[in-house]
């Protein structure tokens, strides 16, 4: 059985560059810094930034908020679910 898959949406721009002039150990990072840290592409980093991108999936903001040294919640969102392999029952309903 396969665990359903997160997205998480940015909770705001300000916020992510807010946190990026002081990570948790206390110096700053620019995206493509953040982006080594964290094992995501820079351009990811760059699309949260303009706003072109609001979220990513579970593994990525895991390891963004863990580069940036705070809880996965500070920085974003639990928006969906994607389809897992666990089949929903379906409900009938009568006529």
């Amino acid at each position: 059985m396969t665990r359903p898959v997160l997205r998480y949406k940015l909770k705001s721009i300000q916020l992510l560059e807010l946190l990026m002039e002081r990570i948790g150990t206390g110096e700053s990072v620019n995206i493509r810094e953040l982006a080594d840290r964290a094992g995501v592409p820079h351009g990811t980093i760059g699309n949260l930034l303009t706003g072109e991108q609001g979220g990513v999936y579970s593994d990525a903001a895991e390891r963004i908020a863990a580069a940036i040294g705070v809880d996965l919640l500070i920085l974003w969102i639990p928006v969906e679910r994607a389809a897992s392999s666990v089949p929903r029952p379906r409900l009938s309903v009568p006529a």
